[in-house]
Formats: C-alpha cells, structure tokens, sequence
C-alpha cells in the first residue's frame, strides 16, 4: 500500500513537471510572437510598409536564430535608413566645394520639389557671365523635381533699387521676356538702370524709360513699381541675404541646407552639375 501511494506520488510531481516546462515553453513562444508584433509595427511607422513586410517574413519563422543583445528593430532600421550626405557623390567635399548652411532654412517650395535659389544682381558681370548657362539649365536640364527661385541680393541702395526692378518685371508678367534683356542692357548697352548716386527718383525715372521701351504702359508701371507685392518681396529678400549670410554672388542654396559657389565648386560646369547631386540626394531622403 505504501509503495502504491508512492508510485501515485511521483505521477503527480512528474506530470506537475512536465505541465510546468510547457506553460514555461507557451509563455516564452507567446513573448517572443508578441516582441516580433511590435518589431513589425514599430519598423513600419518609421520606414513604411515595405520595410514592415521584410522583417516580418523574417522574424515569423519559429526557426529563426536572434543572437543575444541583437535587436531586430534596430538592425531593420539601420538597414533601410541611408545615412546623412551618403548619397552626395564622394567628389563633392563639404568645407570645399559646397558648405552647410547652420543653421538650415525654410523653403518656399511645395513638400515634393527641391528648391535651388539663386542669389544674384543684375549689376554683377559675373552674374551677367553665368546666365545663359543657367538659363539653358533652368528652361532645359534641370529635373522635375527642382524648383528653381532667383533672389536678387539687398546689400545697398544700388542692390535694392535692382532687387525693385527684378520684382516689377516678375510683377509685370515680363520675367521670361525681360530678364536676361536686363542683363545685356546694363553689361553690353551701359546703362546701368539705377542712379549712381542713389537718388531713388532718377532710378525710378530710368527704370520706367526702359520698360515703357518693352511694351509697358506707364500707367502699369506706377501701379506696380511701389505695389504691396513688390514691397513683400523686396523685404522677403532681405532677409534672405541675411539669413543665408550672402557675401558674395552669384550665390547658390539648394533646398536650404547647402551653399556653393562657381569658385567652390571649380567652375561653371561643375557648379550645375553638383546642384544637381545635391538636389538629387535631398529628393531621395
């Protein structure tokens, strides 16, 4: 009787075991199915459903060998998170041919465009020299996804009474007639469109002669030369000379981040070829 009491016994604690080791088992399976749950959630909000799908397929499999300390979520984001400037071709160095604008500035552009500015005066001959390039670049060669602006610099009276003319034409309706016309009539026909001794009048007076000689009326001419849309951006571009800390020009900032120069980047060529890399790797972050 005894010995039968005890073979009961140790059925007992045996089968106590055994129950034991598979709950044990069950509840590190449930762990590990609910850990990869979160895995795919979490990579999925920060990389997008591709990404989710991926790591999925591969952390589902019952079978699958996770090192210790190995986090599936951090090694799924590295390897779809390229990193900062990695796309940016290695000839192009920081500090030489382009710089980092610190700190970065807003663009006026829509989510999906990459804005490259322009800063420039009409007065500058080497403004003068680059524009037909530029020109061909911004009507022919530039990508979709570029969104090409030109900000004329406001440093003095003589800058901003250009900066003014630059926003009448654009007011007008004459930027693409006018522009480059602009150009040639201060560089080639010598006359400079603004007053050398920075009378405000004579600038204006001169500035309204020309147009009313390319089809503008002067009625059309006094209603937009001091109009509120003028004045807003002349104030906008102000503050963008500063904020983008221009000392010289042309001056070039794409997307806000980076700044270069035809000097920087060792010449006209190679000055629209590297905005279009650096365009083209912030259209892919």
């Amino acid at each position: 009787m005894k010995k039968l009491l005890m073979g009961i016994a140790a059925i007992a604690i045996v089968s106590i075991v055994i129950s034991t080791v598979g709950m044990l088992r069950h509840a590190g399976h449930t762990s590990e199915t609910h850990r990869n749950a979160i895995a795919r959630i979490s990579v999925h909000n920060a990389n997008g459903g591709a990404v989710e799908k991926t790591a999925g397929m591969a952390e589902e499999s019952d079978t699958a060998d996770v090192p210790s300390g190995f986090s599936p979520i951090a090694a799924a984001v590295a390897a779809t998170t390229p990193s900062v400037g990695a796309s940016i071709p290695s000839r192009w160095i920081d500090g030489k041919n382009y710089s980092t604008l610190v700190p970065a500035q807003p663009t006026s552009s829509s989510p999906d465009k990459i804005e490259v500015v322009e800063v420039f005066w009409y007065g500058c001959p080497h403004c003068f020299a680059l524009d037909p390039s530029l020109e061909t670049w911004r009507s022919k060669n530039k990508a979709p996804f570029v969104e090409f602006v030109r900000v004329p610099v406001m440093w003095g009276p003589v800058h901003k009474s250009h900066a003014r003319l630059y926003y009448t034409i654009q007011a007008l309706g004459k930027y693409e007639q006018l522009h480059s016309v602009v150009f040639r009539e201060i560089h080639v026909m010598n006359n400079f469109l603004a007053s050398k001794t920075n009378d405000d009048k004579e600038s204006e007076q001169l500035q309204k002669k020309f147009l009313m000689e390319h089809g503008v009326s002067a009625a059309d001419f006094d209603k937009t030369y001091r109009s509120f849309s003028v004045e807003s951006k002349l104030a906008r571009a102000e503050e963008l000379t500063k904020r983008y800390k221009v000392t010289g020009v042309p001056f070039f900032v794409v997307n806000g981040k980076y700044t270069t120069d035809v000097g920087m980047a060792g010449g006209e060529a190679q000055l629209i070829t590297m905005i279009d890399d650096l365009a083209a790797a912030e259209h892919r972050h």
